[in-house]
């Protein structure tokens, strides 16, 4: 107990040095539960060994990091971990040790770590042919858009090929500003839609926004149904969205972009029916409706293998990354070949968009989520997990809110439930314990007070119950 004491008073000073990280915080007031005598838990069997490590220490690759690296670089824990191999849905450190992955790389990997499948089509493919842009034909991004655009719903069926995130939702963007002629752009609170010098105006929430200009943006009320102000109530919400495009605008705007889920936020599930109403509003109003599905993507909310169909709307553009190379630097955006006709105004061009390599691996991970089922294995494992977390809830009162869908799940700790005053500290310190007991999680929200929990999709109920038990475990002993 008075290690614990000590790590939380440790993890606070920390945190009030580096305010704008993920540990910001300050102390809380939880008084916890008598801490239980069990066992802590163990990591489920995995039939796999890890190779000998000879490369440098953690020690030895933060200094380098530190002195040649910018300094907006962040880590997490305070030892960060010097990971060295994968596989699958566990990750190895340079000790050999095991972790449960249980954040997937920022949710970026899908099939799991270094998936046979997945490797075969990247090897083979470099083998041939490392590099070649769109000037030249190739079967690789062809055969790819192909695949793709046959997952999308009504006509959403032009390929864009990118790099990352922030770049399909800068293009996605300039796509709404040149087919409407308007330029006011509207996203949500707490989104998060990248970092570059467009998106970064895209996203709301002001732990990774720098003071430089935004342009035509407009963040509307967050239809978050444990923290907004509505509650679940879509129509109220809604009706915000009507008052800034009265008030705040011409009357006219270019489009609206929305998280169907919303991930650096904290596993934030819109308001049910929000975007059908949303969407009607602004196309009235001269916009076209962009889905961010870079997280919620292929699968993960297991209900759907979009996350915008868990609203029951289709969108005019999507944007995806992450899960889409299962670590590859790739990503898409899919739009109507109406909106897509714009682009010939001018050149549009990306030099690594559609590079065969990656353009290989991309369509590897659409057959492996097929082959495997993975959108069934969310929804299953996704469903026991959250089952579990409700019960855990039931026993520590630390714990605010569950909430996700899938294997995209948010815990919010909190130190009133009723108040619902976010528990930074006490976060701070679970984190780090559940990484001694093995399990690696994300933050997230505006005060760093949710666990995110979105493991490779490969990730088994004995995980689950693993991550659930280290986290009651972990509580426990607060």
């Amino acid at each position: 107990m008075a290690t614990m004491r000590a790590l939380l008073k440790k993890t606070v000073a920390i945190a009030n040095r580096h305010n704008s990280r993920p540990y910001s915080s300050s102390i809380g007031t939880y008084a916890a539960a008598t801490a239980n005598a069990a066992e802590p838990p163990h990591l489920p069997p995995f039939d796999y060994q890890p190779r000998p490590y000879h490369g440098p220490s953690a020690d030895e690759v933060l200094a380098k990091r530190k002195k040649y690296l910018g300094p907006s670089l962040f880590y997490y824990y305070q030892k960060p971990l010097n990971i060295v191999e994968g596989k699958m849905q566990y990750l190895f450190d340079d000790s050999g040790r095991r972790y449960l992955d249980a954040f997937a790389g920022i949710v970026t990997v899908s099939c799991g770590h270094c998936h046979p499948q997945v490797l075969n089509a990247i090897t083979e493919q470099n083998k041939l042919l490392q590099h070649a842009t769109t000037i030249y034909l190739h079967h690789a991004i062809a055969d790819f858009a192909e695949a793709l655009a046959q997952k999308m719903p009504g006509n959403l069926k032009v390929v864009y090929f990118v790099n990352s995130g922030s770049e399909a939702n800068e293009l996605a963007m300039m796509m709404a500003r040149l087919y409407t002629g308007n330029l006011g752009m509207i996203s949500l609170r707490n989104a998060y839609h990248g970092g570059s010098s467009s998106t970064i105006g895209l996203t709301a929430l002001n732990t990774w926004k720098y003071p430089i200009p935004e342009g035509e943006i407009h963040h509307v009320m967050n239809p978050d149904p444990y923290r907004g102000i509505f509650g679940p109530d879509a129509k109220s919400y809604a009706k915000d969205v009507q008052d800034h495009i009265d008030y705040g605008t011409s009357g006219r705007v270019a489009g609206f972009i929305a998280e169907t889920i919303q991930g650096v936020g904290g596993a934030v599930e819109l308001a049910p029916g929000y975007l059908n109403l949303v969407y009607d509003i602004v196309r009235k109003s001269g916009g076209v409706c962009i889905a961010d599905e870079v997280q919620t993507g292929f699968g993960r909310t297991g209900s759907h293998y979009w996350g915008f169909e868990t609203q029951g709307v289709i969108p005019d553009i999507v944007t995806m990354a992450k899960g889409i190379g299962n670590g590859l630097p790739l990503g898409a955006v899919v739009t109507t070949p109406e909106i897509a006709s714009v682009m010939n105004q001018k050149i549009q061009f990306n030099t690594f968009g559609g590079n065969p390599v990656c353009s290989a691996g991309g369509l590897a991970v659409l057959r492996v989520l097929d082959q495997e089922k993975r959108q069934t294995h969310c929804a299953e494992v996704g469903s026991h997990m959250l089952e579990r977390l409700r019960s855990l809830m039931q026993k520590h009162e630390i714990i605010g809110d569950v909430r996700g869908r899938g294997l995209m799940v948010g815990v919010e700790l909190v130190t009133d439930r009723k108040e619902k005053t976010p528990a930074k500290a006490e976060t701070a310190v679970l984190f780090e314990k559940l990484r001694e007991l093995g399990v690696l999680v994300g933050k997230g929200g505006l005060h760093g007070n949710v666990f995110r929990i979105k493991p490779p999709m490969c990730f088994t109920k004995d995980d689950a119950d693993f991550v659930v038990d280290a986290l009651d475990y972990a509580i426990s002993k607060l």
